[in-house]
């Protein structure tokens, strides 16, 4: 068998055919089509239909040697009629016996040139069923054909690719994988137009090649004897797939193909192409929550993912596409979290990954500064921005596993996750790479949710908190609503909540209150409670206008989120405690605005809002019955109880 490339990257030259017969040896040298003798026999009604199809002139006959664009079209027209005709008279596959003269007058027109009518022969020579170095290179004059974009237009509506399909579809693979290699090389290239590729997806182009890869995973089951060329089939193979992905996760979830794919990763996960091409279907695929759940179903796929970053931790665009598919394994699923932990050294391994990339990304901002300075150890090499994704996915990752509050414990603990956490918030800027620095910000405020003993992020809150006023002074929202997020979890400690104090924080965060935006309300109001528990900060409260400011915030966004209404009563209620007078307290129009929204709102009919779907009615019902109610209630009594508005009684005459 012939050395093949598997990038496939030379252009194959097809080899002029050699004789059916010795005594033609002169008609053509050198040549590497074979045919087979034709065989004598009394006239048949079968040779009377073969005499009315070759009636006509030979087709090599119909031009000169140098033909025009009209000889061309014509010589193609006549290929389709020789074509049907053959498929009329049941003269395809072997059964002609003129087979091997038709086959030598097809391909001498192949020395034409032209791609037009080479791709009309290669569809006749196909359905006459040859073999070997015939169908080799045959399969070489369709790959080179298909490299060139421009000749796109020639295989839509062609039914040559259906002709490519059934060489895929061949029993015995290993006996023209040559040949089948070049095959896929052209489907892989095809399955790059949009308009081809929708008609070889109606084809069944994902099932065949699915069942193509099977196959090849069986055999390489039993034995390595064809190990290296199904490597090479492998990438052209996975290539195609990863092209028809986007259009076809139904065949792929309907065909088993990802527990395929985990197969091909275990028996070629050396070759960083295949690696590769099956880690971009994994990070598409796994966008969709139907393949997160196929495939972590797939037995021990977290293992397999894990071994391949370390085996390929320097290639960067396969490592990149690994964690951005666990980090969507994991986003919404606690037992992939739970699972993914359990592996051995899962934790370490990405965190050894962690440490490599940041100081790459280091190394890497250092030499744009400093242009002459030397690396002293070998790097990815690679692009800063490159570098950032990386890390951009991997702390997503973390940010997900620690939802788990094993895993968040365990991590909230790690002083090596802290800290290199800890470190993109100090060496990175939101400006340089804002969904870096806020994934990191996530991360922290995720772990900083576990107030364990031996928690590291409560052992270094000071410090994350001078880091995080940086974001609150940034022009990012996004970034100023994690940096609140994370002060809500660690403003509990009340060296953190003086430290609020001290540097006015607390001015953002009553700021805040007019984002007219929930979510950083919410957050917002996260911190104001909790200040709110020390009786000597409540009086901030009424000094930067946030009475009134958390009253329009109930009024705003009460209806639709009774979770954020009943976390603005509970500010409220921590700071009326002492309360004597609520004109005094709230101010005079205050109380008249909060009672006027509190009487409302607990009002069935008034607060339930009925143009919502039934089931966002029944959760905002929940919400609003059991967290809503009970503090709105007894903030309203008292109030009530410490009414003034009250008019005296003039002294009687």
């Amino acid at each position: 068998m012939l050395t093949v490339m598997k990038r496939l990257n030379s252009e194959p030259s097809l080899a002029k055919p050699s004789p059916p017969q010795a005594a033609q040896k002169n008609v053509f040298s050198k040549g590497q089509f074979r045919g087979s003798s034709p065989v004598l026999t009394e006239p048949t009604k079968a040779d009377e239909n073969e005499k009315e199809v070759f009636s006509k002139k030979a087709c090599e006959n119909s031009v000169s040697s140098r033909p025009g664009s009209n000889d061309i079209e014509y010589l193609c027209v006549t290929c389709v009629r020789l074509y049907g005709a053959l498929e009329q008279g049941n003269m395809l596959e072997r059964k002609c016996k003129k087979r091997a003269s038709l086959l030598k007058a097809l391909y001498r027109l192949i020395d034409i040139g032209s791609d037009q009518l080479s791709l009309q022969l290669a569809k006749l020579i196909l359905a006459l069923s040859v073999t070997g170095k015939n169908l080799l290179n045959v399969c070489k004059l369709i790959f080179k054909i298909s490299r060139s974009e421009n000749n796109d237009f020639l295989f839509e509506n062609n039914s040559i690719t259906d002709s490519l399909l059934s060489v895929v579809c061949t029993e015995d693979v290993f006996s023209i994988s040559e040949a089948l290699l070049y095959c896929m090389g052209a489907l892989k290239f095809l399955s790059g137009n949009s308009t081809i590729l929708k008609e070889l997806l109606n084809k069944g182009l994902v099932e065949i090649l699915l069942q193509l890869m099977k196959k090849i995973n069986d055999a390489n089951k039993l034995n390595k004897t064809h190990f290296s060329i199904s490597g090479h089939l492998l990438v052209q193979l996975t290539a195609t797939l990863r092209n028809s992905v986007d259009q076809s996760r139904q065949r792929f979830l309907c065909s088993e193909a990802l527990p395929e794919l985990c197969v091909v990763l275990e028996q070629h996960g050396s070759d960083k192409d295949i690696c590769t091409n099956i880690a971009r279907i994994f990070s598409k695929l796994s966008s969709y929550n139907d393949c997160c759940a196929a495939l972590a179903n797939c037995s021990g796929c977290y293992q397999l993912f894990l071994a391949l970053l370390k085996k390929h931790q320097k290639k960067q665009d396969f490592v990149v596409r690994i964690f951005f598919t666990l980090g969507n394994l994991t986003a919404k699923n606690n037992n992939a979290r739970e699972q993914f932990f359990k592996e051995e050294g899962s934790i370490d391994d990405v965190l050894e990954l962690f440490r490599v990339y940041y100081e790459l990304d280091i190394t890497s901002k250092a030499s744009k500064t400093h242009p002459r300075v030397e690396e002293e150890r070998e790097c990815v090499q690679t692009h800063t921005s490159e570098v950032e994704d990386v890390l951009i996915k991997l702390i997503r990752l973390l940010a997900n596993l620690s939802i788990h509050p094993t895993v968040g414990t365990a991590l909230a603990t790690n002083p090596i996750c802290v800290g290199l956490l800890v470190k993109v918030l100090e060496y990175k800027s939101i400006d340089e790479c804002e969904e870096l620095v806020i994934n990191a910000a996530a991360t922290i405020n995720n772990l900083s949710f576990y107030p364990v003993r031996n928690s590291v992020v409560r052992a270094r809150q000071l410090h994350l908190a001078e880091l995080l006023v940086k974001l609150l002074l940034s022009n990012n929202m996004e970034g100023i609503l994690e940096a609140a997020r994370v002060f809500g979890n660690l403003s509990q400690s009340e060296e953190v909540r003086d430290f609020i104090v001290q540097k006015n924080v607390y001015k953002f965060m009553v700021a805040l209150l007019d984002a007219k935006n929930q979510d950083v309300c919410f957050s917002a109001c996260g911190v104001l409670i909790n200040l709110t528990v020390d009786k000597n900060k409540r009086v901030i409260l009424r000094e930067e206008g946030g009475i009134k400011k958390l009253i329009d915030c109930l009024r705003d966004f009460g209806p639709t989120d009774w979770q954020l209404a009943s976390l603005v009563c509970k500010t409220l209620w921590n700071y009326s405690e002492k309360m004597t007078c609520a004109a005094l307290s709230f101010g005079e129009e205050e109380t008249k605005a909060l009672l006027h929204i509190l009487s409302t709102y607990l009002e069935e009919d008034l607060a339930l809002d009925c143009s919502s779907s039934e089931d966002l009615r029944e959760f905002h019902k929940v919400c609003w019955e059991t967290e809503f109610i009970p503090v709105a209630q007894q903030l309203m009594n008292r109030i009530q109880r410490h009414d003034t508005f009250l008019e005296p009684l003039t002294a009687p005459s």
